[in-house]
């Protein structure tokens, strides 16, 4: 059985990743590093454990936490689809199963908004509320704002950020602070109104109702 460990521990999982974020670095993506890789692994994990799922679909959607961003290697668009078929190489060469390997790969290739952003199962539901909540202003490569794209302002406008599961009332909430001398909230909601879409109806999949908050104001 494919543990997250050793999917860390591949030597080759380690380069993708690492160059894959130096590349998008060339043209001003946000950060998409190690950090990023554990946190969405980590929620991606306590979502499906709080919720009562089994602790090996726990762990498998801890580990396409950790991959999902493997594809931007190939190309930032379209990394989800790159990032399934790398994944799908680097697990077989694991001698993971193949219907866990179908799992993860579905998960990664439906993650972000340009396919779709979908909920194809469960651990694919998890990774997506997992990534688009990990909103931050660590998070922005550049130093000046006044090279700040919209995105990169409404990251760094970000000053802290929770996601919070509560079984007992099948509702997962979303708090987010914003510097509104930075952003202001219905600027955040206009940009991110695509990923908190994806959010809700990944809640909707794991039978939850999902809330937005921003500076304690429920938007969703």
């Amino acid at each position: 059985m494919v543990t997250l460990e050793q999917v860390k521990e591949s030597t080759m999982v380690q380069a993708y990743m690492r160059l894959g974020n130096e590349y998008i670095g060339t043209i001003g993506a946000i950060e998409h590093n190690l950090n990023h890789a554990e946190y969405v692994s980590m929620l991606s994990f306590e979502i499906l454990n709080k919720l009562g799922y089994s602790e090996r679909y726990a762990e498998l959607g801890a580990i396409a936490g950790y991959l999902h961003d493997i594809g931007n290697l190939v190309n930032r668009y379209g990394h989800g689809m790159s990032g399934a078929l790398l994944a799908f190489d680097t697990l077989m060469e694991m001698g993971m199963e193949p219907a866990e390997i179908a799992a993860v790969m579905g998960a990664i290739g439906n993650h972000e908004e340009h396919a779709g952003g979908n909920s194809v199962n469960v651990i694919g539901a998890a990774l997506i509320l997992a990534d688009k909540s990990d909103v931050h202003r660590s998070r922005v490569r550049k130093h000046e704002m006044s090279a700040f794209t919209p995105r990169d302002r409404v990251n760094y406008a970000v000053t802290d950020t929770n996601l919070l599961i509560d079984a007992d009332n099948k509702l997962i909430s979303l708090e987010i602070d914003i510097d509104t001398e930075v952003c202001s909230v219905m600027e955040y909601f206009e940009i991110f109104l695509t990923k908190m879409l994806m959010c809700r109806r990944a809640a909707q999949y794991l039978n939850c109702e999902f809330a937005l908050l921003v500076n304690r104001n429920r938007l969703l």
